[in-house]
């Protein structure tokens, strides 16, 4: 990577921090662009994901006070996510690199699917919130099972991860909205930590995009938890689509 290359990785890692604070979709926007400068597929995607862990980490502090509120269900997404998350980065690494490559452009589309979906999900969380009787703050077995499902796509691709996450804990627990976002922001921290390990470890990694990442998305992941509602959720949530449609026909021609 070399001048405007730069410029535009740190541009995005900061526009993918305030994305993981608040859609949830931070590498439909970060992974294109890697893609974009030259990066290989399974490189893009380790790097990605290690060069955004510190904005999920901002995020998650800028949710903190929502995250204090029922600590077994912040603990219970800490560690299904984490260990899902092992089995996601290891399964990345252990495959052929043209398995990754195969599978991502669908992948993508599908995330995109559910961002277009987005307002339905968010919507039926609030409704179901609004009237439920009590308010359950223990996972069911079940819903427990998928949280690590969700960590398991999070170690592996990503993209998309906090929206499943929103959707099984909206399904699963009668939590307050902005606890279950919380929760979603803190389930990507937790399965790209613990994925940025192994890769750090294990993987091939591009520093330069990693570091690049990483100083954007402090910022916007902070930034996300604080001003990131604010933004035009319609336009923001649009342009998402139509940059994870365009990878994808692009990675399938």
């Amino acid at each position: 990577m070399h001048g405007w290359e730069h410029i535009a990785v740190l541009a995005t890692g900061l526009g993918a921090g305030v994305m993981t604070s608040t859609v949830g979709v931070a590498s439909l926007l970060s992974f294109p662009v890697l893609l974009a400068v030259g990066l290989p597929p399974v490189v893009a995607n380790a790097s990605n994901t290690v060069g955004l862990t510190p904005g999920a980490i901002t995020g998650s502090f800028g949710y903190r006070a929502e995250l204090r509120e029922h600590p077994v269900v912040t603990a219970t997404v800490i560690g299904t996510c984490a260990v899902g998350a092992v089995g996601g980065a290891v399964l990345l690494l252990a495959l052929p690199p043209g398995v990754f490559e195969a599978v991502v452009p669908w992948l993508i589309l599908g995330t995109c699917l559910l961002v277009g979906a987005q307002p339905r999900i968010s919507g039926w969380l609030r409704r179901a919130a609004a009237a439920a009787p009590d308010e359950r703050t223990r996972l069911s077995p079940a819903t427990t099972f998928c949280c690590t499902l969700v960590g398991g796509y999070g170690g592996y691709f990503g993209a998309g991860s906090g929206v499943m996450m929103m959707a099984v804990l909206g399904f699963g627990s009668h939590l307050d909205f902005r606890v279950v976002n919380a929760l979603k922001t803190l389930a990507i921290l937790a399965s790209n930590l613990v994925a940025s390990v192994i890769f750090i470890v294990a993987a091939e990694l591009d520093w330069a995009a990693i570091v690049l990442l990483a100083a954007g998305s402090v910022v916007g992941g902070y930034a996300g938890a604080r001003i990131g509602r604010r933004l035009d959720p319609t336009l923001l949530r649009g342009l998402i689509v139509v940059v994870g449609v365009s990878a994808a026909v692009v990675m399938l021609v």
